[in-house]
């Protein structure tokens, strides 16, 4: 991963220590595909390893937000990254004072054009020169881009706020050492929500991996985006795309439980439920949020 010059130095990450730190849940709610605004803590209900938490932290619309646009950068991709830089402006308009959007593309590596910055229109003019980049390699590596991602969340985003990750790619590429579920756990451990603008022809029922090599995988970021509780569209128009998936990202819940604890290592399962009075409210709403997370 190539980081530009002139950054400040490394925000210490956020760690989950046993016993003491707070787990974090993004969540979001959906009645149809409509994102459901105005709930409250007392509508939800969360369950680590199947018991119950007293919510000590909620909030929706004030929080900030750390978002790094991760593009792919491969030759197929050329149409729709023109198409979401010309709607950046428009999809920008969501965020709000505060929040911090940076820039990485790849292709085989990656590449850091943006650091975090709360110039939002800078983002918009970077955008233009970010897809011209073509100086990364040959072939697709997503998995790899999303552990850079990562990894650079923990050196440089803020340690409060919400974290999130909008990938664009067409999920073709092949994976080689970097399983899904190393990529999984690095998303997990550095609470960041991955969503994703799918295009082309890959869908989510064909990203099996049929290599008997285990070292090799197909792309998949639809299970990816599915594990960390974000979004995942599948559209060849990625300037609305991108205008909808900015205002899903925006109006997601954060809520906080302090971490009940456990040996270091072990993956705890998280579950998020409305409460009954909610559901009665929205009978047929389906939430997104993050599966579980390591104790560390």
């Amino acid at each position: 991963m190539t980081i530009a010059q002139g950054q400040e130095q490394p925000a210490e990450p956020a760690t989950f220590r046993t016993g003491v730190a707070n787990v974090r849940v993004d969540a979001q709610v959906y009645d149809g595909t409509r994102a459901v605004a105005g709930l409250s803590k007392a509508d939800f209900q969360l369950y680590d390893n199947n018991a119950l938490q007293a919510i000590t932290y909620f909030e929706q619309e004030r929080e900030p937000v750390s978002m790094l646009l991760v593009l792919d950068v491969s030759g197929s991709m050329t149409h729709f990254l023109e198409q979401m830089a010309s709607a950046s402006r428009s999809a920008l308009r969501s965020l709000r004072f505060g929040d911090q959007v940076g820039i990485m593309v790849f292709a085989r590596d990656s590449k850091i054009i943006t650091d975090f910055t709360t110039e939002h229109s800078k983002i918009s003019e970077d955008l233009r020169l970010a897809i011209l980049e073509k100086d990364l390699g040959s072939g697709t590596q997503i998995n790899n881009a999303l552990s850079d991602a990562a990894k650079y969340f923990n050196e440089k985003a803020p340690p409060t706020g919400r974290r999130a990750i909008l990938i664009l790619t067409d999920n073709m590429g092949v994976n080689y050492k970097m399983p899904d579920e190393a990529v999984i756990r690095s998303l997990h451990d550095a609470n960041i929500v991955c969503n994703a603008i799918v295009v082309g022809k890959s869908k989510k029922s064909d990203r099996e991996s049929r290599f008997r090599n285990p070292d090799f995988s197909l792309a998949n970021v639809f299970g990816i985006t599915e594990e960390t509780g974000g979004d995942a569209l599948k559209s060849d128009k990625t300037g609305l795309a991108f205008e909808e998936i900015m205002e899903r990202i925006r109006s997601r819940y954060s809520m906080h439980y302090g971490s009940p604890g456990g040996e270091p290592g072990t993956f705890r399962e998280i579950r998020v439920e409305l409460t009954q009075m909610a559901k009665v409210k929205y009978p047929k709403a389906t939430l997104r949020f993050r599966k579980g997370y390591y104790v560390r």
